[in-house]
């Protein structure tokens, strides 16, 4: 009985095993698909999700990466003057999503050597050479990042690729033409400071006329307006004031000249008593 069970486990376990022989199994990463090929069928167009799959043993996976990849691109250039510039790039790019069979099939998966570095350069060579160093080291770097993307990206059109970005990172120029267009920069900064100094240095003189014209309008208008009544008016609406205060002791003697009055203590501490102070005769 006991030899009746093993001879059965014996051969599930070569059945198994034979069918593990006559079958593949594939394992695709995260971020990747795949493209299965077969000696029977060809490159197979539906494409292989991530996971696991049971595949042919005589399958070839193609493993493609879904998401962006940069790639750093040594450049070559001239610039319009016809100097001599080494600069270094930074490609950004990934393949369509629905468009990976047939990158695959008409491209291959090395697309990036194939396509996106030949296209590259030549746009960089076509784009950069309407430019002077100064442009290029300076002032224009991030348009001709823009032409140049535009331009690759054009000629990918239908490859199945996109390019999403071109990135200089780097400029090299000769040390003499690069210590000229620094030296240029700088000057340029201080001119423009410069013209802020004189700029703000005139709206402050501008300010300050302006107020000086207030100034001379009020005191024209008061001296046209101020007469003797609204002097005497405003220095007995003084003294009332001053006399409603709980804090202040005002002696007023008489009226002072123009018939204001004449404010002789304001009850300080160290003023001199009301009957120390000289009697003043008034008119009846």
């Amino acid at each position: 009985m006991k030899t009746l069970k093993l001879a059965r486990f014996k051969l599930i376990a070569f059945t198994l095993a034979s069918a593990a022989s006559l079958l593949g199994c594939s394992t695709i990463p995260t971020g990747r698909t795949g493209i299965e090929w077969t000696p029977t069928q060809g490159t197979v167009q539906e494409q292989l999700g991530e996971g696991f799959h049971v595949v042919s043993p005589f399958a070839r996976i193609y493993e493609v990466d879904m998401r962006e990849q940069e790639q750093e691109e040594p450049l070559d250039v001239l610039a319009s003057n016809g100097l001599d510039i080494k600069m270094t790039a930074s490609i950004l790019y990934q393949p369509v999503p629905d468009e990976v069979y047939q990158l695959v099939t008409q491209t291959g998966d090395d697309y990036y050597k194939t396509l996106i570095a030949p296209y590259v350069r030549s746009s960089a060579r076509r784009v950069v050479g309407r430019y002077s160093p100064e442009e290029i080291y300076s002032t224009k770097r991030e348009q001709i990042e823009r032409e140049i993307r535009q331009e690759v990206a054009e000629k990918l059109t239908g490859k199945h690729i996109r390019a999403n970005a071109v990135l200089i990172r780097e400029v090299h120029l000769p040390a003499a033409v690069q210590e000229a267009i620094q030296t240029k920069l700088e000057e340029e900064q201080k001119a423009l400071q410069m013209r802020f100094i004189i700029e703000r240095t005139r709206q402050e003189a501008e300010r300050k006329r302006i107020e000086a014209a207030g100034i001379a309008d009020f005191q024209a208008i008061i001296s046209r307006d101020l007469t003797d009544k609204l002097l005497e008016w405003k220095g007995i609406d003084a003294t009332e004031k001053l006399a409603s205060s709980p804090n202040t002791k005002v002696i007023i003697v008489g009226s002072g000249k123009n018939g204001l009055p004449v404010i002789l203590n304001t009850g300080s501490s160290g003023a001199a008593p009301p009957e120390a102070m000289p009697p003043v005769r008034g008119s009846r």
